[in-house]
């Protein structure tokens, strides 16, 4: 008897299937025909003052209904100059290359506020927007209020955000040269000569040199004024001597730092966490791409120095800095 039920309902598992299948046709869903908005955020990493934060903002309406007439972003920190919605819609060819089309004139801000007029008969468009990073918002949080408007009467929005602001400092492509712009302060983010630096003494970090020594691989090297025995030939300004913690690192490509190479970021938290009780006081061989943790005598400071590149010959080191206030 057993045998039989389990015959029979091997016998009707497939007509199940089968009904199944019939009774679960796929349709094409109706696009829809209202005005409808979205958002993405396209810029990675920290947001660091005096760069962009950039979105792309795309908004469509049924083709037949009407046409869209304004597009606007508002956000709660006004931005730096520089701060623009695109009047440019971008689209993507066949061959993976972004195609812009005019959509409207060129975008105008006032305070909080920047919108894109529609000067062509479209009913969908994708909006980049940057949103370039004020001094105001520095430590702070900002948020966007996308929105559009269409000839309809329809009104939609999208809310982004909050976006935290680094409370961290950059500075790019510093060169420092072997004798001459020697003498770096953290705190400025500065390369001063012996006669400057002598104006400056307590605010002279690090000393650049550069020297070819028998038997010893010193090349180009970045010591505190207070070790002197890492400073041959230097003689120091008048006041020049603190002591800054140097701790070298290699494989640490910050991307910012690195000219929009690489894939790593050094971000507030990094400086917050940093351990440098047992750091020395100077680094010397400093190669291309290769990095350093610094922390100044004061405690003021911590800072990651990236090196961007060396010359030999010129004796100079270019060199690009985040630094970030501990107190």
């Amino acid at each position: 008897m057993q045998r039989k039920y389990y015959s029979l309902l091997l016998l009707l598992i497939p007509v199940f299937i089968f009904n199944a299948c019939q009774n679960d046709e796929y349709s094409i869903p109706e696009a829809k025909t209202e005005l409808q908005n979205d958002c993405i955020l396209r810029s990675l990493g920290p947001n660091v003052v005096g760069l962009n934060i950039e979105f792309v903002y795309a908004m469509a309406l049924g083709s037949n209904i009407g046409k869209i007439n304004s597009a606007q972003v508002e956000a709660t920190i006004a931005g730096a100059s520089g701060t623009y919605l695109e009047n440019r819609s971008f689209r993507t060819n066949s061959s993976g290359v972004d195609t812009p089309y005019t959509i409207g004139n060129p975008s105008s801000t006032t305070g909080t506020k920047t919108v894109v007029t529609f000067t062509k008969d479209t009913c969908a468009a994708a909006l980049r927007y940057y949103y370039y990073i004020p001094e105001e918002a520095r430590g702070k949080t900002v948020s966007f209020t996308f929105s559009a408007k269409a000839s309809t009467g329809e009104e939609v929005s999208y809310e982004m955000g909050p976006y935290t602001i680094a409370k961290m400092d950059m500075k790019l492509s510093l060169v420092l040269s072997d004798n001459n712009l020697c003498y770096f302060s953290v705190a400025d983010m500065i390369a001063y000569t012996a006669a400057e630096a002598a104006t400056k003494a307590d605010k002279i970090d690090l000393v650049y040199l550069y020297r070819s020594i028998t038997g010893i691989t010193f090349a180009h090297a970045l010591a505190s004024p207070a070790n002197t025995e890492y400073l041959p030939g230097i003689t120091l300004p008048s006041g020049v001597g603190n002591s800054t913690k140097f701790w070298k690192v290699y494989g640490l490509r910050d991307r910012h730092l690195a000219n929009l190479q690489y894939g790593i970021y050094v971000d507030d938290i990094d400086f917050q966490e940093l351990d440098l009780t047992s750091a020395p006081n100077y680094g010397i061989n400093m190669k291309a791409e290769s990095g350093a943790w610094v922390e100044t005598s004061d405690g003021k400071y911590r800072a990651y120095i990236y090196v961007n590149s060396v010359n030999n010959t010129a004796k100079t080191m270019t060199v690009s800095i985040k630094r970030y206030q501990m107190k």
